[in-house]
Order: structure tokens, then sequence, then C-alpha cells
């Protein structure tokens, strides 16, 4: 399977990207979770037989499963010219400014690591203490405990779905809104330029370089030429409009519409696709939280659109029709049904919506993935006639995000 290709949030998975949690949530403590984006510590060995049911239920379903990790370590063996780029990059948005210390990690890392362990290892993160005699003597280091991190563990990684997202054979790399997540870019910016699989093959319509922030989880694509983008508390109106006139001015990308839907800008409300996820033709989750507070605006290519001017017309307009007969019309059908997350009961729904009630990873059409402790959701999907596929999430629910916060799809067929 050579490149990207997906042009709609339903059709079969053939290829999708995880990452399987690992040491790094290990470098979770008290203190740090509000830093780190958690609200709890997960169990890593449940979190990671968990992890493995979600995995053997997509290949089970007869999806290529690949892993961030093992992706980023095939570039490095491919192209170890890349390694010390790479790590000093890692140490500079790391927040290592000085060169000293930047050297000493540096070498520290070349001299215990290699391979996959090397790329694990800058994920998981680097304390005083395991650098031995080899940190430098400074005044900081002589007042701080030899169990501070020097550089932060990557916790949010196994939520493979933000740092990018396929449209059509092109892709997003986003520019993350927090600082504590913006390194995880790097390894999808890595593997999209020099992966054999993906190099020369995959267009750049947003890079992690530009000026606003943008997240993979508020893209959602609706058909081939239709693209929803969440404006959220992760994603602003001018990435929006930044990525339109992107995909605009490259007619390959095949969009010629975005939808941006404003949500409210909440931590329960992140991104797009925790309140609202497409699982079947016609059919998607939504909660009903949203639906009050909800806009939709309509971006298209202005009349006189210049793909050479930095700001090329766009036409936007607020739609006024509900998201149900706004998701019909640009569907192409009759009609289209909303299943609430909970139900009408508003304690179940804020509850499952805590626990990613609303965050489905679509199979194929009518096929889905969820959480198993989202009971009167996933009644009410089976009830609309879907084939749901529940997966244990004890812990991996502690980060707050789901089936479809957890994966990267690299290619959906898109005959269906």
């Amino acid at each position: 399977m050579q490149g990207v290709n997906i042009t709609s949030d339903i059709g079969p998975l053939k290829r999708v990207m995880l990452h399987r949690p690992g040491r790094e949530l290990l470098n979770l403590i008290p203190r740090r979770l509000e830093d780190l984006l958690f609200d709890d510590i997960p169990y890593l060995k449940a979190a990671q037989e968990e992890h493995d049911a979600f995995a053997q239920t997509l290949r089970e379903q007869g999806a290529r499963v690949d892993y961030l990790e093992d992706l980023m370590s095939d570039v490095l063996a491919l192209y170890p010219e890349l390694v010390k780029p790479f790590l000093y990059q890692w140490l500079e948005e790391g927040r290592i400014r000085t060169r000293r210390w930047q050297d000493a990690l540096y070498d520290y890392l070349r001299s215990h690591y290699e391979g996959k362990a090397l790329v694990e290892k800058t994920m998981e993160g680097i304390t005083l203490r395991e650098m031995g005699s080899m940190h430098i003597q400074t005044l900081q280091d002589m007042i701080a405990s030899p169990d501070d991190l020097i550089v932060d563990p990557m916790p949010n990684l196994y939520f493979t779905r933000d740092p990018a997202a396929v449209v059509g054979k092109g892709i997003f790399i986003s520019k993350m809104c927090f600082s504590t997540r913006r390194r995880e870019t790097i390894y999808t910016d890595y593997i999209f330029r020099y992966h054999p699989d993906f190099k020369d093959q995959v267009k750049y319509y947003y890079s992690r370089d530009e000026f606003a922030r943008l997240e993979g989880g508020d893209v959602i694509c609706l058909s081939p030429s239709v693209l929803a983008i969440g404006i959220s508390q992760r994603t602003s109106p001018d990435a929006i409009e930044k990525a339109a006139a992107n995909l605009f001015a490259a007619p390959e990308s095949g969009v010629r519409t975005i939808l941006a839907v404003y949500i409210p800008s909440t931590r329960a409300f992140m991104h797009l696709d925790t309140v609202f996820t497409q699982v079947d033709v016609d059919k998607f989750t939504v909660h009903p939280a949203i639906l009050g507070p909800l806009k939709i605006f309509e971006i298209t290519r202005g009349d006189h659109f210049d793909p050479s001017d930095p700001e090329p017309e766009l036409n936007i307009y607020q739609l006024e029709e509900p998201l149900e007969q706004v998701l019909a019309r640009y569907l192409h059908r009759d009609s289209v049904r909303l299943i609430p997350c909970g139900g009408n009961d508003p304690i179940a729904a804020a509850r499952e919506q805590w626990n990613d009630g609303s965050n489905t990873l679509c199979l194929s059409p009518g096929k889905i993935i969820v959480y198993s402790r989202n009971e009167l959701s996933n009644e009410l999907l089976r009830q609309e006639g879907l084939e749901v596929l529940e997966i244990p999430s004890s812990e991996l629910s502690r980060g707050r995000g789901g089936p479809r916060c957890m994966s990267m799809p690299l290619t959906r067929d898109i005959n269906y």
C-alpha cells in the first residue's frame, strides 16, 4: 500500500497508523497531569492490553495496522544521516535551549539507545538521574531532584488522530494547540517526508510550521468534495481559512467545500470528533449539548480566487438549516439520522460523552468500533441497525479520547 487515500470517514478501512502506549505513561505524575493534558494516570500494562485488543479488532476486520514507532524507526534506519537533525530538533522543541545541554543529551541518547529503542526513548522523556555523570553541573541541576524530568514525556501520542489528517491523497500535518503536544508532529512529518511508503507521494495541504493551530481530531471527510472542520478549543478559524485556501489552490485535492463547524471551546468538547462522528452513509453520532450553540459556515472559492495571493478570496456564509439538513444536502441524501450520545438522558449523555461515547471509528458503512463502557449509547447504535464492535477502555479512556482519536486512517476503499 503506497501513499494515502481518504475521501470519506466511512469507506472500508484498509490501512491505519496507531501508537501502542509505552513508558511515556510511567512518567505521568499527579502534579504534572494538567500540563500534560491528562486527568488521571492510566495503568500502563492494562492500557497496553486494551490497545492490543483494539489493534487485533482492526486486523480481524481486514485493516493493516502500522505503528508510529515502527514507521519512524524505518525512516532512521534507511536514512541514518537524519538521526542527528531529528534528535536536535526534538531537543530544541523540547525546550532544551542551551547548546551544552543539547549536546550532553544527544551524546547520552546516542551512547545508550539505537533503532526503535531510540525512537521510544524520545517519546518516554529523560530524567536527571538516568543521565548519571553525563549531565551538566549547573546551579539548577544542583538544586533539582534527581528524578526531575529534563525532557518531558509525550503521553498523548497514542491519540494518533490529532498530529495529522489525511485528505484525499494529501495530508494536514497539525499545528498543535498546546506546547506539550507539538513535538508529536515531528514523527509524522518525518514519516510522510521520508518513509518509502509515502515519500514523494503525499501532498502537504497544511504544515506544522503554519501560524495558526489546527488538529486532526477536528477534520472529518464527508465526501471527496466536502470536508468538515471543527472550530474548537484546538483549531482556530484562521487555520481553517488557510487550509481552505491551500486545498482550493490544489485541484487534485478534490475538495470544493469546507463546512466550518463551531462547537463550544471546552475540555469535554476538545475536538469535533469528540461530539460528532459519521457511522453510516446517512447516520451520525452527536452529543446533544452541541446542537444549541452549534453554528455552521460554508467556505468555497471566491469568484476571483488567486492561489498566488497570500490571502486568496474565499466565500464564507453562515448556514441557517439545522445540522441534519445541512448534512443531508451535502451528502445528497433525502435525510440523515443524528443518534444522540446517551439518548435523551442528560446525566447519561454527559457521563458517556466524558468517556467518548460519540467518538466512534467507522470500519465500513454501518460497522463501528466503540468503547464497551458506554452501554447506553452502544445500545442506541445497535437499535439503529449498526454493527457495534466493543473494545475495553478502563485505562485508555483516562486520556480522554476514543477509538477514532486513537487511530489515523491512511487508506480507505473509495468504492463502497
